[in-house]
């Protein structure tokens, strides 16, 4: 697998000159043969809230090898534009059984389409991971690299229909991010330190979007287990911290709506479905 420090160092250091009002080539990188170390298996698991048996892994877990040939992609040299500018939109993990930690994936990630609207470029990547030829995981991430247009006025997200009452509250504390960034490998400055998300206009650090996701998905366990499922996710407001959030799930016909909102229940940072295969 590509390292993840080499590919930071030119995403943050190195300089693109934005988009260049063309479509978006498509591009595909692959690796074969990727095995796991139960140890970092087991820091995600813990630092994301799973219960971590030593060998089936989290559902969510797939995603952090993917991003690293996600960061391959950035780095092409026909993305005329810095990762900086980008904002992840929506992530749909599929997962069709499960997986162990002692098994031997090839995955493999294509930027599949791109998109011009009132915020600035969309653009798709959809990884897909086979263990002997078999589809076994599969992720769909939609990311914004955000263009200002004159006139437009952004809209605060609403908060869904969804059934509120009685919610988990967790405590995020200003860490979190670097404990994170150890366990899963991605280690973007916005999410590690107050002194440097400042230099990239944030007054606060702020907690990894697919960290928010892992952490729903992870309190939905004890109903999910081991089932096939698809886990569809759009986020929403940026999660400063330290901070008070609140969970809250609502039973669906085949799986169950859940959103992550602000302390007080209004404002969402995340809203998802889980949806039984």
């Amino acid at each position: 697998m590509p390292s993840l420090f080499s590919l930071y160092r030119k995403i943050f250091f190195g300089r693109k000159p934005g988009w260049d009002n063309q479509p978006l080539p498509r591009i595909s990188v692959n690796t074969p043969g990727v095995a796991l170390e139960p140890g970092k298996v087991a820091d995600y698991a813990q630092v994301c809230g799973f219960e971590f048996d030593g060998k089936t892994l989290p559902p969510t877990y797939l995603y952090v090898m993917a991003f690293r040939l996600h960061a391959v992609i950035f780095t092409h040299d026909a993305i005329t534009f810095p990762l900086l500018g980008m904002i992840h939109l929506r992530n749909r993990i599929s997962q069709f059984r499960s997986v162990t930690v002692d098994e031997r994936f090839d995955i493999d990630c294509r930027l599949t389409d791109s998109r011009e609207t009132d915020s600035g470029l969309e653009f798709d990547l959809i990884s897909r991971v086979t263990v002997a030829g078999e589809l076994v995981w599969e992720s769909l991430s939609t990311y914004l690299y955000r263009i200002d247009k004159p006139g437009r006025r952004a809209r605060p997200p609403k908060a869904g229909d969804i059934l509120w009452e009685n919610p988990s509250v967790w405590e995020l504390g200003d860490d979190l991010g670097r404990r994170y960034a150890r366990a899963s490998g991605d280690y973007n400055l916005i999410h590690l330190h107050p002194l440097l998300s400042k230099r990239f206009g944030f007054d606060r650090v702020l907690a990894h979007g697919m960290w928010s996701k892992a952490r729903c998905v992870a309190q939905l366990m004890p109903e999910l287990g081991n089932k096939p499922c698809v886990i569809d996710v759009a986020f929403k407001l940026p999660l400063f911290m330290p901070a008070s959030v609140c969970f809250c799930a609502e039973a669906m016909e085949q799986g169950y709506k859940f959103e992550l909102r602000d302390q007080k229940g209004r404002r969402p940072h995340l809203c998802g479905e889980l949806s039984l295969l």
